[in-house]
This record gives structure tokens, C-alpha cells and sequence, in this order.
């Protein structure tokens, strides 16, 4: 039996969400918190949409995690990915245990995070290999300086996935009934 379901799409503020609490069954962040600037507020804006027991993925891409001694990433990474997040004009990243104690600190449950790097990795050469065809080269060149500026970083993202700084993470979680 078809239903007659009505589906809107809008666009908004994802720090600053036009919805009311508990509106969501599921709430689903697909490759978009690497551009957010203030990940709590972030995070706290898709808890806060979320109903009762709904649950929350996160897909994103972070830097890797810390190891327990480690304060912060090596100079050579942090330049990496400074590189990267400028050509793309991203604020800086966190990594997913950063995403993780921030769903903890929200009370959020059922946490659970997975490393997709391995399987997303393979799409930058490709994009690449794309973009060196006679069509991609001239949409390239139609696109204007920002996207051609994005394109000459692409090497990094591969550089950043071989050397295991770039991680593309799904963390999922539920927030309590």
C-alpha cells in the first residue's frame, strides 16, 4: 500500500535550528560537522532536535585520535590539515574520540563509533582521475578559483588518509527515553 506521505526539505542554520525539541525520529549529520566551528554547539543542536530513545549519526570527517601522552597532533600533521581546511574553508577539525566525550558530556547513550577511512579513501584518487579528463579539466577551469583551489588539494586528502591523520568517522548514538 503507497502512502501519502508529504516530504519538505529546508535549509537552515545548523548551529541554530528553526525546529522544536524532540521533533526527530532520527537525526542524521552526513559529512557536515568538519564544518562546523563550534563542534558542542553542534553536537548539542542534533541532541536537542532528537526525540525521546531517537537515535543520532554522525558522519564526518575528523583528524586520528590522540594517544593518551599525546596533547595534540605532531607539527607535520597540524600543517597537513591547516592546509586542507583552508582550501576548503573549514574550521578545525577534532577527532572522534573529541566527538564522543562531547555526545558523553550531553547524557547521549548507546555510543558507538567506526573508522570508514578504509573505505572512503579510494574516492579521492578517483575524483582525481576524474578531474584529469579532457570534460573534467575544462568544468574545472568553468567552475572559477575556489573549486580549482579545492581541487589542488586533493593530494593532501589522499596524503592524510595514507599517513592515518584523516579519519572518516560514523559515531551513533540515542538519546535517552
Amino acid at each position: 500500500m503507497m502512502s501519502n506521505k508529504q516530504v519538505t526539505f529546508q535549509v537552515a542554520d545548523a548551529l541554530n535550528q528553526p525546529f522544536p525539541d524532540g521533533k526527530f525520529d532520527l537525526v542524521w549529520s552526513m559529512e557536515s560537522g568538519e564544518h562546523m566551528p563550534d563542534k558542542l554547539k553542534f553536537v548539542s543542536e542534533l541532541a536537542r532536535v532528537a526525540a525521546p530513545g531517537a537515535m543520532i549519526i554522525i558522519v564526518t570527517w575528523c583528524h586520528r585520535d590522540l594517544s593518551p601522552t599525546e596533547k595534540s597532533l605532531r607539527a607535520d600533521e597540524k600543517r597537513l590539515l591547516d592546509k586542507i581546511c583552508d582550501a576548503f574553508y573549514l574550521p578545525a577539525w577534532c577527532s572522534t574520540a573529541d566527538y564522543i566525550q562531547l555526545l558523553e558530556s550531553l547524557s547521549l547513550k548507546d555510543i558507538k563509533a567506526a573508522d570508514w577511512s578504509e573505505n572512503v579513501a579510494p574516492f579521492w584518487p578517483a575524483v582525481i582521475k576524474s578531474a584529469l579528463t579532457l570534460d573534467g579539466l575544462t568544468s574545472l577551469l568553468k567552475s572559477g578559483w575556489k573549486t580549482i583551489r579545492g581541487a589542488l588539494v586533493m593530494p593532501l586528502m589522499i596524503e592524510g588518509f595514507n599517513k592515518g591523520v584523516i579519519k572518516f568517522s560514523i559515531i551513533t548514538c540515542k538519546k535517552p527515553e
